[in-house]
């Protein structure tokens, strides 16, 4: 496949940037599947040997899903490419199976194409496997089919006739703590903090990873906080994201501790801002109601709705609704 492919897309889920700017670096997809997957042919590759493929595969039917990291690994022992499609997803999809077969067609369509005809019609002529996977972040558990034949009515009445595959699933939720603390990477680290938690358990797992980020080198930890701008800052309110900012640029990965300290004093910060913000509109709600409960009363001794109006400053419109609502 050429490799001066059109450069992929925006992500149409905006937490998928943080994936996917993470994971195209070739170092850190190679560390998500030594970490999590247990086949001989991983312990195999050399990060060397994977080469990030330039390209979205959007489908026709599927216009507003795409394909959204695909890697080729040549093998050093075999003349073999592999395919590695990973599909990033935040809810469950239960037409996945499906999707991932139209995403495989497609790059071996592409591939057939750009054989020449005499090596294609060749007896020696072979398409790559593509081993396709799912990154999926929700809460909920994953429970769409984990073969493709499972899609197929009636399948288990034709075995051995179907064609059948069986994805990679990453499952961001389904990870221990213990399992991801123990693996002592970026990406196990970046699970962590994925996971659904409280914003009060942010600081928390951020201390238990220090010793993690700090042996993390300088384009690791790049990558680290990019990922927490991403991710992270998108769900914290509008007028912390830019302090945030400030503290992750700031900061490197022999100073992870006052990084850490700077982010648990904002969250406590935007802690205190939320609940003051709490206090303030129940106490506003507490004095309406009792501006609405003066009013109703003056109503019952028949006094005049202008003279309410002076009296309890309400709107004279909101006192002839308070009205007609006594009145039905």
């Amino acid at each position: 496949m050429p490799e001066n492919e059109e450069q992929p897309r925006s992500p149409h889920h905006p937490h998928d940037k943080g994936y996917r700017q993470l994971l195209a670096d070739k170092r850190v997809f190679l560390e998500l599947l030594k970490t999590f997957v247990r086949e001989e042919w991983v312990e195999a590759i050399d990060a060397n040997e994977l080469i990030l493929v330039n390209k979205s595969y959007v489908l026709q039917d599927f216009s507003e899903k795409e394909a959204d990291i695909v890697y080729r690994l040549k093998t050093r022992d075999k003349n073999v490419i592999f395919y590695v499609l990973l599909e990033l997803q935040s809810t469950v999809d239960y037409l996945i199976p499906f999707r991932l077969l139209l995403y495989m067609v497609e790059i071996w369509r592409e591939i057939y194409n750009n054989t020449p005809q005499h090596e294609r019609e060749s007896k020696h002529f072979h398409l790559p496997p593509i081993v396709p996977a799912v990154l999926y972040n929700g809460a909920n558990n994953w429970t769409a089919p984990s073969t493709f034949k499972e899609m197929l009515d009636s399948y288990q009445d034709f075995s051995g006739h179907l064609l059948d595959f069986r994805y990679l699933l990453f499952d961001v939720n389904r990870y221990s703590e213990e399992e991801l603390i123990k693996a002592a990477n970026l990406i196990a680290g970046v699970f962590l903090l994925d996971q659904k938690m409280q914003p009060e358990d942010l600081a928390r797992r951020l201390q238990k990873l220090a010793g993690i980020l700090k042996r993390l080198t300088h384009d690791e930890f790049r990558h680290f906080t990019t990922w927490l701008k991403n991710v992270v800052k998108p769900r914290m309110p509008e007028d912390f994201r830019e302090k945030v900012d400030r503290i992750l640029d700031a900061s490197n990965p022999w100073e992870v501790e006052r990084m850490i300290y700077n982010l648990e004093i904002t969250l406590e910060e935007m802690q205190q801002q939320a609940l003051l913000k709490g206090k303030m509109e129940g106490k506003m709600e507490g004095k309406m109601e009792g501006k609405m409960e003066v009013a109703k009363n003056m109503l019952l001794l028949g006094i005049e709705m202008e003279t309410i109006a002076r009296a309890t400053g309400l709107a004279p419109d909101e006192i002839a609704t308070l009205k007609k609502q006594m009145e039905q």
